[in-house]
């Protein structure tokens, strides 16, 4: 028996993908926040009630958390959507969770939750969106997608357009940052480059960062959330505890309803452009200074290609490996060296150079191979 193949809706930007957040008639960016978990009925609405007289529109609380490992705090469960219930009939605050499958998303909608999301965890999965979408089938609700836990922009986009193939036109999505095995400051990683790129190939689908999961601590959520308002992001989701030192889960990236206050008041919204003719004449200039920077790295990028090549004849030569792990790894510090004194962050020259690296390693590969 052959099972029939889904029709996927090829998706095309329109102005209409972001009607929903226009409807807000917000004049500062989208804000959601409140506690990674629902704990109890009394946590919920003590912070919310604490949240609803602020820029905070929509009020999240995770109901069923979806854990790393066994054994961890799991969620309250369906009890929560009740608390939901009230936060909304208390404060007026739109309400929002997380569904991670089919059962969650009916018991959601039945509870009338105003926006859905769906984490990390639930998108590397097309099987588990494609169930989720079914399930959301001519929704009106607004469904916000996560970015898959790994750095896949195809995936992420694979999995919203399960969603719009399945009549759901109210999306939106939400960067979390990436997993990595590499030591980093961050929780995860925020390859902001796969947000951008993102925004490149669907510029109306409102995109909002969530810098508590991206941050894993406090002191790095405000500077995360002014990069994201940098990059023309269009709201924040920020976890939000009354004590968070004492929250049954993630405790360290959470920030009272205080801090998040002066968090909201000392960000600054800056405009995308502007017509001034001094700014437009000065940013040309040093446009044109970057695009000449730009062909001189080129030109050295493709010089270096060619030494490598070379490199290569004298291995074949020989019948020496191409890689050289104790060369590489003196390169690689030398370089995070070299790039700390003129101002690069450790983090960029190892990734600029694993990609040079690799690059190198394909060059001299061919000229074995050839």
């Amino acid at each position: 028996m052959v099972l029939p193949i889904k029709q996927i809706i090829k998706m095309e930007n329109n102005k209409e993908m972001r009607t929903w957040l226009d409807d807000f008639g917000l004049d500062h960016p989208l804000v959601i926040a409140g506690p990674c978990s629902a704990e109890t009925e009394e946590q919920v609405l003590k912070i919310a009630h604490e949240l609803k007289d602020t820029d905070v529109t929509v009020y999240r609380a995770g109901i069923w958390k979806p854990r790393t490992r066994p054994g961890m705090f799991e969620g309250v469960g369906a009890i929560g959507l009740d608390w939901l219930k009230k936060v909304k009939l208390e404060t007026g605050l739109l309400t929002t969770t997380e569904v991670a499958n089919k059962d969650h998303v009916k018991l959601a909608l039945d509870a009338d939750v105003d926006i859905l999301w769906i984490g990390a965890r639930t998108t590397v999965s097309p099987f588990i969106i494609q169930e989720i979408a079914d399930a959301l089938n001519g929704t009106d609700k607004i469904i916000l997608l996560k970015n898959p836990v790994n750095p896949d922009l195809s995936l992420w986009m694979g999995g919203l357009e399960r969603l719009y193939s399945a009549d759901i036109k109210n999306l939106g999505v939400i960067h979390r940052g990436f997993s990595t095995y590499d030591k980093s400051k961050y929780r995860n990683n925020p390859e902001w480059q796969i947000a951008v790129e993102f925004q490149n190939k669907f510029p109306d689908i409102p995109l909002i960062c969530d810098p508590s999961h991206i941050a894993g601590r406090r002191d790095l959520i405000f500077d995360l959330s002014q990069r994201a308002l940098d990059l023309n992001f269009d709201g924040l989701m920020i976890e939000s505890h009354w004590d968070p030192d004492n929250a049954w889960s993630d405790a360290k990236q959470q920030v009272t309803p205080s801090s998040l206050k002066t968090i909201m008041k000392d960000l600054k919204i800056r405009q995308k452009t502007t017509n001034k003719g001094s700014y437009q004449a000065e940013l040309e200039n040093y446009r044109e200074q970057i695009d000449l920077a730009d062909q001189a790295l080129l030109d050295s990028l493709a010089k270096r290609m060619k030494i490598a090549e070379s490199i290569g004849k004298i291995k074949k030569e020989n019948n020496v490996a191409v890689l050289q792990n104790k060369r590489w790894n003196e390169i690689l510090q030398s370089m995070k060296a070299e790039g700390e004194q003129r101002g690069l962050s450790e983090d960029f020259i190892t990734r600029l150079f694993k990609s040079i690296h690799q690059e190198s390693i394909n060059h001299q590969q061919k000229v074995i191979n050839g």
